[in-house]
């Protein structure tokens, strides 16, 4: 038996030692199977086969010369081939159990106009759902009294900084999460102050579903909807990130300006809805408007008393997230694609991220890309709880083994190592201005916004506009505000991008310049 020890010790360094052991002596039956297995996945690394190929060879014939027989079995423990056999198996194992104890995940993003009402809104649904326990608020409104910040004390269960606390400002994507009875909601909630645009850009890209916080005060939608305010930019953005569907909380009712009048929610109504229409969002099917008060809750969960918004007749804000908002398509059985959306390093490197396809499983073997680098999954968490798999449409964190924290950045993409993400540096793309003063022709830059990864781009050349009515194209050496075009763009690093069609959540993008959101555009090739 000591010869085996011989055995295990090769094994060491490979992760997938541990299942082969036990099949060493039955070497006959098992070289069928995956001989058949090991031509099927054609990239596995050779270098542990040969070494652990001689040991064995004559512990398992010593008389005859099986050596060719004892080779397939040894051709068998290549992690490449372990990692993805068994997650063709788990895709067929996770939509078996979606049905009964996978709550349907939705990630929420709240924007709007700084000071809207975006964080008391979020902290007043922490608290109606039991994820705050009333103590912890009476101890956030004391606090919130002595700092002379009465009524901000909702907003501290999302903004959990001192710095976002002492202005009232939020400043990162601040996050939680609360369950209903059928559905489980993360909510993200986004700064709305103009100079944290890209950090609302990083929100934007991990929602299924966007709410629009308008504040009904006098005076206040105005200034955000109209005077380059943030209503509009953000309403933009997350139509680009690929949200389908707005629900638009027309928050602070209770105001003494505003007084639950039907007409002053009418007035938003007719403002807002027509621009939603110019940027895609069908007003019937994917635009809900629910007047609410954040600070006291009135139609965020329960009705207000008869005298307060009776002229509303539709459903309260969480009756509609849980049973009439239709379910979201996810792609359980595709190849894993996990966007990266922060990292850290905690005992090992640790990142934040959102599963777009895929189902990823604690000991997964994975690539990052661009850089190509294997990595494996030490430990899994779905919004803060550990578990030991996550599907498509889950908000997690991995702690990975094989990467450092310094190699790592955010709008990597974590693949299944048979199907690789595209990377490329040189792509086409069609492309809307929205705004900006000149003409955009070649050798113009600027930054790149795909899912949540920021790259410096320049254009190498506008190759034809699109009549927006017709879809004509017309050779063209330059475009100016309004217009449609197909442009090559280029940048100094290759990034993950994709084709639109091929996977929509890598291929759309934003183009920013200076503090402004000029266009918006779609991968149509990636040329290099």
């Amino acid at each position: 038996m000591s010869g085996w020890n011989v055995n295990a010790s090769s094994f060491v360094p490979n992760a997938n030692a541990r299942p082969f052991v036990p099949g060493q002596p039955y070497a006959p039956p098992a070289p069928a199977e995956p001989a058949e297995d090991w031509e099927a996945q054609a990239d596995p690394s050779p270098v542990p086969p040969p070494v652990v190929e001689e040991a064995p060879a004559p512990l398992v014939a010593p008389v005859e010369t099986p050596a060719p027989a004892a080779e397939p079995p040894k051709k068998e423990p290549t992690p490449d081939d372990d990692g993805i056999a068994p997650l063709a198996k788990k895709f067929q194992r996770t939509v078996y159990v979606d049905d009964g104890t996978h709550k349907e995940h939705i990630n929420m993003v709240f924007v709007g106009h700084v000071d809207a009402g975006k964080s008391t809104i979020g902290g007043q649904l922490m608290f109606l759902t039991g994820m705050v326990d009333k103590r912890t608020l009476e101890k956030y409104e004391r606090e919130a009294k002595e700092k002379g910040r009465e009524s901000w004390y909702l907003s501290w269960c999302m903004d959990t900084n001192d710095e976002e606390r002492e202005k009232g400002k939020t400043v990162e994507v601040g996050r939680a999460y609360f369950e209903t009875e059928k559905r489980h909601f993360t909510i993200l909630d986004a700064p709305g102050h103009k100079s944290f645009v890209p950090n609302m850009i990083a929100g934007a890209t991990q929602a299924d579903l966007a709410v629009l916080v308008i504040s009904a005060r006098r005076g206040e939608f105005e200034t955000g909807f109209d005077r380059g305010g943030q209503t509009r930019e953000h309403s933009m953005l997350v139509k680009t990130a690929g949200v389908k569907h707005l629900v638009i909380l027309v928050n602070k009712m209770d105001d003494p300006t505003v007084k639950w009048e039907e007409e002053r929610f009418r007035e938003i109504e007719g403002k807002l809805t027509p621009y939603l229409r110019k940027l895609g969002f069908n007003p019937k099917t994917d635009i809900t408007y629910i007047p609410c008060s954040g600070l006291t809750g009135s139609f965020l969960k329960d009705r207000p008393s008869a005298t307060e918004g009776n002229w509303y007749s539709g459903p309260c804000f969480i009756e509609f997230i849980d049973c009439l908002l239709p379910s979201f398509k996810r792609d359980f059985d595709g190849p894993v694609r996990c966007i990266v959306v922060e990292k850290y390093s905690e005992m090992g490197t640790v990142i934040i991220g959102k599963m777009e396809s895929g189902c990823v499983q604690k000991g997964d073997t994975l690539v990052v890309m661009p850089n190509k680098q294997v990595v494996q999954v030490l430990q899994i968490w779905a919004d803060d709880v550990e578990t030991d798999r996550v599907v498509a449409g889950d908000n997690i964190k991995f702690k990975l083994k094989g990467i450092e924290e310094a190699e790592l950045q955010g709008g990597f993409i974590i693949c299944s190592p048979d199907s690789l993400a595209k990377t490329g540096k040189v792509f086409d793309a069609e492309v809307l201005v929205l705004e900006h003063k000149s003409i955009i022709a070649s050798g113009y830059s600027c930054v790149l916004h795909i899912q949540s990864a920021v790259e410096e781009v320049s254009v190498r050349g506008v190759i034809a506009t699109i009549d927006k009515k017709t879809g004509e194209k017309k050779r063209a050496k330059f475009v100016k505000q309004d217009e449609k075009c197909i442009m090559r763009l280029e940048s100094p690093e290759p990034f993950v991008l994709e084709p639109f069609k091929e996977f929509p959540y890598l291929g759309r993008f934003t183009l920013r310049d200076e503090g402004k959101t000029i266009a918006i555009g779609k991968v149509l090739k990636v040329v290099e």
